[in-house]
Order: C-alpha cells, then structure tokens, then sequence
C-alpha cells in the first residue's frame, strides 16, 4: 500500500476519533451539562436494562398486599392493587422515555422537511409554509393536543404522533433560520454552478450545517415531550393504564398522598429530574456549538 493511501486510512480512522475527544473535552468542561449528561446515561440504562434484573411483572395485582411499604420482596412497596411499584417504575420509565424520543424524531422530520424548504425555496413555498408555521405557533400547542388525543384515541404511538405534530414549529423556525445562513455560501454557490439539482444541493450541503442546531432543539424537545406526555397522562387523556407511564402513576398516586405518598413522589421526582437533565444538557451543548466558544 502507498504512503498516500495509508495516509488516508489512519487519516478517516483518526478524524472521526479527535472529533470525538474534542467533544468530549468540551461536555467535560461544562460541569453542569456533563452531569447532566452521566445523569440521564444512568436513567436510561436504569429503565431499560433493569427489568431484566427485577423480572416481577409490573401488571400483577395482588389486592392482598395492596399500598405495601418496602420490604425484600417489593423495595419500593405496592401501589393500591398490589403492583410491585419497581417494576413499575422501570416500565413505565420505559414508556415516558419512549414517547419522548419518538415524539423527537417525528418533530424533527417535519420542523425540518418544513424549516429547509422555506429557508432554501423561498418565494411562495417560504410564504406559504413560514405562515403556516406562525399560525401553529398561535394555538394553543397543550390544548390541542388534549383534543386530539379526545378524537384519535390515546394509543402509545397516537401519543408520540400528537405531541410531534403540535412541537414541529419550533425546529421548523430554527432550521428555517440556519437554512438562510447556509443557501447563500460559496459551496453551496459551486455546488449550483456545477449544475447539482437544488434537493441534492439541499441534502448534501446544507442540511448538514443545520445539524448541531437541530441537536441542541432536540434535546429541548424530549425534556418538553417527556413533560407533556406526563402532564396529558396525569390528566387521563394519554395512555391508558394498565399499561404504565410515570404521568398515568402520579395520576393514580394523587388520591393516596397523605396515606402512601411515596406513590407519587417517586414517578413525580423523576419526571423532574430526567427533564432538568435534558434542559441542563441541551443549554450545554448550545453554550459548546455556539461559534463563539468553538476552539476556545
């Protein structure tokens, strides 16, 4: 092999490595976004390797041992039908994460198809879809999801569908914002000069550049899904139990707060927790992919 081609092997094994690193270097300089960051590794390999640990089905009922304080057999007790409240934390953890990386991926697909047509079209595709982005951003975005859900149903994948479909705008503004940054570089200039269709141009070009902007959003975005998902489930409007979420638990704690309180606390805490974390890293990374603070 040449020096040249082994130049370009170690060349594509080191780049990806050092981008890495410096990212890395960079979490680890803001203290409070790194811990956010260990926080929310934990909580998720928590949720989701843990039931593979503690294998107690979390829809067993034994009424016999119902509202149970901590014991060997059940650490966090039961909740008012028996139901090993662990087990449950575990799985309904699962959901409430589910729901708010799924309502993140749905809400990035559309803000952005939406934001990078405007930003990169213009004329009357930036009219038409800018305007209908403001006129979403006028409604009421919690309310009318409540009605949604009332109308389609309240099935895990209607809740990730809902909560996308009424979060878009925020991504659609942002990427539509970097979108006009982008369109009017020399590369992407060459790039319509050597005759590149506008969607490749789009694609290959500009998309890339909005990445960071759209990390930062969407990071915003799970901490806001994960809080609506639990707020439209406290509220009896999301999903429906047997199956377990930690907004439908705190919802069926709040009759027993002064006699269990626990049952409450525990889904209540982490709802606050895991959305703090998400806030703390997306300011993070925003603070880190800011231009200002790169290569500081």
């Amino acid at each position: 092999m040449s020096q040249t081609a082994e130049a370009n092997v170690k060349g594509e094994n080191v780049i990806p490595t050092s981008r890495f690193r410096s990212f890395f270097r960079q979490l680890l300089k803001n203290k409070v976004a790194f811990s956010a960051f260990v926080f929310l590794v934990v909580i998720h390999v928590g949720v989701f390797l843990g039931p593979f640990i503690w294998t107690v089905n979390p829809d067993a009922v034994d009424p016999a041992n119902a509202l149970a304080s901590w014991s060997a057999e059940h650490p966090l007790g039961t909740d008012d039908l028996g139901r090993d409240v662990l087990s449950r934390m575990l799985y309904g953890g699962q959901i409430t994460l589910l729901v708010g990386l799924g309502s993140m991926i749905f809400t990035v697909l559309i803000g952005g198809l939406i934001g990078s047509a405007a930003g990169y079209f213009g004329g009357w595709i930036d009219t038409v879809l800018m305007r209908f982005t403001e006129a979403m951003l006028s409604i009421p975005n919690f309310f009318l999801a409540l009605v949604a859900l009332t109308v389609l149903g309240k099935s895990p994948m209607m809740v990730v569908l809902v909560i996308a479909f009424t979060s878009w705008m925020e991504i659609a503004r942002v990427v539509y914002g970097e979108t006009l940054k982008w369109k009017e570089t020399e590369f992407v200039e060459a790039s319509n000069a050597m005759g590149s269709s506008s969607m490749r141009t789009l694609i290959k070009h500009v998309i890339p550049q909005t990445i960071p902007s759209i990390i930062v959003a969407s990071t915003l975005g799970i901490a806001w899904a994960i809080l609506t998902e639990s707020a439209i489930s406290y509220l009896g409007l999301g999903i429906q139990p047997p199956t377990a979420t930690w907004g439908n638990m705190l919802q069926n704690a709040q009759q027993y707060i002064w006699t269990a309180p626990i049952l409450g606390v525990l889904p209540g805490v982490a709802i606050t927790l895991v959305v703090l974390a998400y806030n703390f890293l997306g300011d993070g990374l925003r603070d880190m992919l800011d231009p200002k603070h790169l290569g500081k």
